[in-house]
């Protein structure tokens, strides 16, 4: 099967060519994680045909193409991924597609801003939609990408740009007062691995990860019981577990925690490399965010 997948991508590598892919007079485009399949449906709406590859809890730094993923992708005339390695080896297949447009998300973004990483291949901790700022640029960075993609509906694509920022800016009105309930000595927030540094910065937590940015680095004995020293130290009530990271590794900390005379609870899962299901609050970028905040300020608190 692996081999019949890696034929079918160095076939659409080779083959593509600039025959109109349009389905009922509709670009194709192809997103890659669930945030940024939410972020262009906002901005194309009914004048794209949108597919996305990666659903609920699924990780994208371990992610691999799968038989149908490359059906997705021949057909496709624009492909919207994350970059900053988020996406690991799909990348590489996106950066050999000659004649299908491929977008990174994070090209919208000062890389002079963004979070290093000594630890990770690119350099910059690829977890950029925790930014409700950063998310900002990305829709307008999105509307103009649509819009020079299909000039003919520009200006719904601004119109929907403009009204999702509204909703965006008013996102993180909502979070800070929100945030504003929890103590600052108590914003600590443990977890999986480091996929909330960037709402770290933003909203005045001190962030802490079991495991490295990319969920590719698994963490060691001595990795849990120097957290969990953290934790005893800090006076952690609650961490977390991530819907698209295996719970053993927390479930490892908290016992480890426990173990030493310190009650520590799981406060709950959070949404981090994937949106909820389809169809849910949580299923969309806006909904994740605030249960997300909810479920730690209810923890911590």
């Amino acid at each position: 099967m692996k081999k019949i997948i890696l034929i079918c991508l160095t076939t659409i590598i080779i083959t593509s060519c600039k025959n109109e892919k349009q389905t009922n007079g509709k670009l194709n485009v192809v997103t890659t994680t669930s945030m940024i399949t939410d972020l262009v449906k906002n901005i194309g709406g009914q004048h794209i045909n949108l597919q996305g590859l990666m659903g609920s809890g699924v990780d994208p730094h371990l992610y691999k193409a799968s038989e149908g993923d490359v059906t997705k992708l021949s057909s496709a005339d624009i492909i919207f991924y994350n970059g900053l390695h988020l996406e690991g080896k799909l990348v590489e297949v996106f950066e050999k597609m000659k004649n299908i447009k491929t977008i990174a998300i994070s090209d919208a973004i000062d890389k002079n801003t963004l979070i290093g990483s000594e630890y990770f291949a690119s350099n910059y901790d690829p977890h950029i939609w925790f930014n409700v700022d950063y998310w900002i640029q990305a829709t307008t960075f999105v509307t103009q990408k649509l819009s020079e993609a299909i000039p003919e509906h520009k200006d719904a694509f601004q119109t929907n740009g403009a009204n999702y920022i509204k909703q965006l800016e008013s996102l993180k009105a909502k979070l800070t007062a929100k945030i504003e309930t929890l103590p600052k000595e108590q914003r600590i927030l443990v977890t999986a691995h480091d996929a909330f540094n960037y709402f770290g910065k933003s909203f005045g937590f001190e962030v802490v990860g079991l495991q490295g940015i990319s969920t590719a680095t698994e963490a060691g004995v001595q990795d849990v019981q120097k957290l969990s020293s953290f934790i005893i130290e800090k006076k952690v009530k609650s961490i977390f577990i991530e819907s698209s990271v295996p719970k053993r590794t927390i479930e490892a900390l908290q016992a480890a925690v426990n173990s030493k005379g310190h009650n520590v609870t799981i406060g709950g899962s959070l949404y981090s490399d994937a949106l909820g299901n389809s169809g849910t609050i949580e299923g969309t970028y806006i909904g994740m965010f605030e249960y997300n905040v909810n479920t730690i300020i209810n923890a911590l608190k």
